[in-house]
């Protein structure tokens, strides 16, 4: 466990919470992902234990990101191929459980380190997703033959990286964009995939006790109706600017864990 002197968080109040969990979900609902995002904020904000992020995010989004998969099967239901989605949803899953459970035991330099070179790769997997201007109606619905086992294998390693807090969302675009997939195919997908990778990452997390419980009820409730209005009332933004500055803002922050797994306080005991 950490040493108290190792603590740099400040008070953060409860509608600041909210309202960070609303916002990371309602941008997560129209694509930019909610993990990267919201580490960026825990970070840069001091609102949570570096080494407590992780298991923040996934028990705390974790009920959001299942109201947002059925909001995307329901509406993208016609787009849906079963082998594609249950192979690389049960993947996913089996990844994060896994994942997580050697990730729980890590100390908090490791931890650190590790979420920065998660952030590292998540800005280049979403610069390589706008950078390659993706169709929402070219490709295939489905995967089969070698593509399929590339996708599941894939899923396996989105999933356990999860358990770093690196969305599943970017890296699922990319990997299935290089498959030939229809982008708007994948949406069900995605959402699918964390609606089962981030509830079986949260058990254990749960279990190790190595989140912040105020911050993650916090997520929990604010989370859903961030879903909901975008999912219905927003529905679509131009957002590439924004994804850009995130993608500088992804790493920055990745450079600010890498420097405090550095400082001395973070010894573990």
């Amino acid at each position: 466990m950490t040493t108290p002197a190792s603590s740099t968080t400040r008070h953060t109040s409860m509608p600041l919470l909210l309202g960070v969990g609303a916002a990371a979900n309602f941008f997560d609902t129209l694509g930019i992902g909610s993990f990267a995002t919201t580490t960026a904020a825990l970070v840069l904000g001091r609102m949570v234990e570096d080494d407590d992020i992780p298991g923040t995010l996934n028990v705390g989004m974790a009920l959001p990101t299942v109201s947002e998969a059925i909001i995307y099967i329901i509406l993208l239901g016609g787009l849906i191929d079963l082998p594609t989605i249950t192979s690389m949803v049960i993947a996913g899953g089996i990844g994060a459980w896994f994942g997580t459970g050697i990730v729980v035991h890590w100390p908090r330099q490791l931890m650190q380190r590790a979420m920065a070179i998660a952030l590292l790769i998540t800005a280049g997997f979403m610069a390589v997703r706008m950078l390659a201007s993706l169709s929402l109606s070219v490709g295939t619905i489905g995967l089969s033959g070698m593509a399929l086992v590339i996708a599941v294998l894939g899923s396996v390693l989105i999933g356990s990286l999860t358990s770093l807090g690196i969305g599943n969302y970017a890296p699922t675009m990319a990997m299935t964009y290089m498959l030939g997939m229809n982008t708007k195919a994948v949406f069900p997908i995605m959402a699918a995939s964390a609606a089962l990778i981030l509830p079986a990452a949260a058990i254990r997390f749960y279990r190790s006790g190595r989140f912040d419980r105020r911050t993650a009820l916090a997520f929990a409730i604010g989370g859903v109706p961030g879903v909901l209005v975008a999912a219905f009332v927003v529905k679509e933004l131009p957002l590439g600017v924004v994804k850009w500055v995130v993608v500088g803002v992804l790493l920055y922050t990745s450079a600010t864990l890498w420097m405090s797994s550095r400082n001395p306080r973070n010894v573990v005991a």
